[in-house]
């Protein structure tokens, strides 16, 4: 089965938000994937951050696949795309890109955006 690690929105996430990525969550690890959740899976309990943006590099470093549920208020999921953008680009090997909720994405016609950006990496790394 897949390691997956799941970019979400965390601090100031909605109760709804996080009930809906904890349901989408216990969907994939009943399929037997190992899903690592920063809700979950990274201690928050940090003043500045560092640790946490390590750790969440670390466990997307090491995922076969990385999952997106699109928040654009979310700026530490911004910080988590540059780190798999920098992943999937510089490190290697690409990891598949799955955009959870793609409603929340819209694409910006003839505009560069972080939408179009995620869009085409989910797009080049579908097969």
């Amino acid at each position: 089965m897949k390691s997956i690690f799941l970019i979400c929105p965390v601090r100031n996430a909605s109760k709804e938000a996080l009930a809906a990525a904890n349901a989408y969550v216990a969907g994939l690890e009943e399929c037997g994937h190992r899903v690592h959740w920063p809700p979950r899976d990274t201690d928050q309990d940090d003043p500045v951050g560092l640790r946490i943006c390590r750790d969440n590099g670390r466990a997307l470093l090491a995922a076969d696949e990385v999952h997106v549920w699109y928040d654009p208020a979310s700026q530490g999921s911004v910080f988590d795309f540059g780190m798999l953008f920098l992943a999937s680009e510089i490190i290697g090997p690409k990891k598949r890109v799955v955009i959870v909720n793609p409603e929340a994405l819209p694409p910006t016609d003839g505009k560069k955006s972080f939408q179009n950006l995620l869009r085409a990496l989910a797009a080049e790394t579908a097969s």
